[in-house]
């Protein structure tokens, strides 16, 4: 029989492995599912100097295999393997592999990434991390009082070129469109024309990143003329989008225009246990400090879901005998009254159902699940089976009533 996980990871990012120290931490099996070395994306910058408590001589290889060693030092378990389907639906979730393996498990934690969408010139892979960026928020004061250059005219592209302003000497903007035609808003535009150390190189490309291992030059080409110029250039950066690598669950979790997985502040996705981390959810910032916390975030979720829900199916729906739940919060005295006197109800009625207390704010998603709009609301259940409930005030006759339903 198949071993069942408590957490199974895809992905072992930093959100990813951020997951996997505390999924371990908390005494729950869990293994980290990933294609390559871990780090995703981090684990190819070669300096890293952004991430709290790190500074100067920081890689993203060697940040990256910390969070790696930390999360096995906890018990977690990451397998070098890619994850090729995935089936979310049911209280037991299936991943996968291709190597032909199949992992369950009662929590999946998708932590997929997300990666620059390239344009494949000569020379951009070959300088990645040499000159060559995609992040001006992680790279800008590298170049500082540097020449760099900008691919890309739409929204970020623009905004990014800014920000790189703050740190580099001269920001030059490659623009496939004739002069003065931008993508981007019309504020954005107007701020950028007037920045006095941004400059423009209208209807042309970039043809390719030269150098001997870093950036030294560029070749631009002229869509017009065909003419192709040389550039003295010691960055650059490109801002044509980023795609996240999310086709694995399209159709499988709710997903936002761009591809991007929906999620609440605790990482649930659309699907109950499944969380989503990382660059591959909604978010404003994609960062590694801000994955590392979806991580931290989901898996303490992942924990508190499991509890929840174990504890409810072990004292509600696996037990043989009938049993009254009952949903009260401890900020709403009426609901503390009412669970008083169906205590006493019970004790004095001889039925010997077996109560179960609820309170609502610690337990969210079984009142969510049960449409608990009123406080108190009672419950009854019998073998698994929700046979009637009460909601609001109820009286002595109506409780009555249920355990008639419940032959008891």
């Amino acid at each position: 029989m198949a071993e069942i996980y408590d957490i199974v990871i895809a992905g072992a990012g930093p959100g990813g492995l951020a997951a996997g120290i505390y999924g371990s931490r908390s005494r729950l099996k869990t293994i980290i599912l990933q294609k390559g070395r871990p780090g995703g994306q981090a684990a190819t910058t070669e300096d890293l100097e952004n991430y709290p408590g790190f500074g100067r001589g920081t890689t993203g290889p060697a940040l990256m295999q910390a969070m790696a060693d930390h999360a096995e030092s906890f018990g977690t378990e990451i397998i070098r393997d890619e994850v090729i389907d995935v089936e979310l639906d049911g209280e037991i979730k299936k991943l996968k592999t291709k190597s032909g393996k199949e992992y369950q498990a009662k929590i999946v934690i998708l932590a997929l990434g997300a990666e620059p969408r390239t344009l494949n010139i000569k020379g951009e892979n070959k300088f990645r991390g040499k000159g060559v960026s995609y992040c001006a928020t992680c790279d800008a004061d590298f170049f500082e009082e540097l020449d760099v250059v900008v691919v890309g005219n739409g929204d970020a592209a623009v905004e990014e070129a800014m920000y790189l302003t703050k740190f580099a000497e001269s920001v030059t903007i490659i623009v496939i469109h004739d002069e003065g035609i931008l993508d981007c808003n019309k504020v954005s535009a107007e701020k950028a024309m007037a920045n006095p150390k941004i400059k423009w190189v209208w209807s042309s490309i970039l043809e390719e990143v030269k150098g001997d291992g870093l950036v030294e030059t560029i070749l631009i080409k002229n869509i017009k003329t065909g003419e192709i110029t040389e550039m003295p250039i010691n960055g650059v950066f490109f801002f044509v989008g980023t795609l996240p690598k999310t086709e694995l669950v399209k159709g499988k979790v709710e997903l936002n225009e761009q591809g991007y997985i929906v999620t609440n502040e605790q990482m649930e996705t659309s699907v109950p246990g499944v969380y989503a981390v990382g660059d591959c959810r909604v978010k404003y910032l994609r960062q590694v400090v801000t994955a590392a916390s979806d991580g931290a975030i989901a898996a303490v979720a992942a924990e508190k879901y499991l509890a929840e829900e174990e504890g409810f199916k072990e004292q509600v729906l696996s037990a043989e005998e009938p049993v009254m739940v009952a949903f009260w919060a401890p900020q709403i005295e009426e609901s503390i009254t009412a669970l008083s006197e169906l205590e006493k109800w019970l004790e004095d009625s001889g039925h010997g159902i077996k109560l179960v207390k609820i309170d609502t704010y610690r337990n969210q998603r079984l009142v969510k699940r049960y449409a608990v709009d009123k406080i108190p609301t009672v419950l009854l259940f019998h073998k698994g089976e929700l046979l009637s409930k009460l909601s609001g005030a109820f009286s002595p006759g109506e409780l009555q009533g249920q355990m008639e339903i419940a032959g008891a």
